[in-house]
């Protein structure tokens, strides 16, 4: 998932380093008296090259998972007037996780991100990114993701390919997934962590590119809670 970020004007930029810990700030926490049953594994990644660990696969159950949206979200990074990195945050993040341990791939992934949900912590700078300048909000809501195929480096890491739909174009990518926990409480969870990089040329995105005001290259990170979804 990807994105952009720009100031028309130089007021904007004071929003520029707090914008992240605002969007941190914001982001719901979990509040229970009851504490829950997790299992957290760390990544364990290999050289480029080697073969993938014969390690277990993470302890779920097959099927299906929805992406749990309070718990979920979308960063991005960008750098601004050849300077300093700015985040922002998509806050509406849906779509399904499939676990099948039995197949190679083990995983496949559907993710859906409301154009509209962009936070940058800034009304007017928000209200400038859902324009044609940058995600055209009104004539492509959303923005998706849908992998194609997936290769297991470690234990709890995948190389994931798929292709990335943004602003009316459609284009390969590769992501890194790391394998975060799982959890039994309010139903089965696990938690699955995103990164990859875009160019915003790929996607028609190109203000500020060519005066040097806004970097090309997108980092975007892409934390994800899902649920088991009742067995058909």
């Amino acid at each position: 998932m990807i994105l952009l970020m720009a100031f028309r004007f130089c007021p904007l930029c004071i929003v520029a380093g707090g914008t992240l810990l605002a969007g941190l700030a914001a982001t719901p926490m979990l509040c229970c008296d009851e504490e829950p049953s997790t299992t957290t594994l760390a990544s364990t990644a290999v050289a480029p090259g080697a073969k993938a660990t014969m390690e277990p696969l993470p302890d779920m159950p097959a099927g299906d998972y929805d992406i749990d949206p309070v718990h979920s979200t979308v960063l991005f990074r960008v750098q601004h007037l050849g300077a300093g990195q700015f985040w922002g945050r998509f806050n509406d993040v849906t779509g399904t996780i499939t676990f099948t341990p039995e197949k190679e791939e083990h995983f496949a992934f559907d993710v859906n991100v409301d154009l509209e949900s962009v936070d940058s912590g800034n009304d007017k700078l928000d209200s400038h990114l859902k324009s044609p300048d940058f995600f055209n909000a009104k004539e492509f809501k959303n923005m998706t993701f849908k992998s194609t195929e997936v290769e297991r480096l470690g234990q709890t890491v995948w190389d994931v390919s798929g292709d990335l739909t943004m602003n009316g174009v459609t284009k390969p990518v590769l992501a890194v997934i790391r394998f975060t926990g799982t959890a039994d409480m309010r139903g089965r969870k696990c938690g699955l962590e995103a990164e990859f990089d875009i160019k915003r040329s790929d996607f028609n995105q190109t203000w500020g590119v060519e005066n040097g005001a806004l970097g090309d290259k997108v980092r975007i990170i892409v934390g994800m809670e899902a649920t088991k979804a009742p067995d058909a």
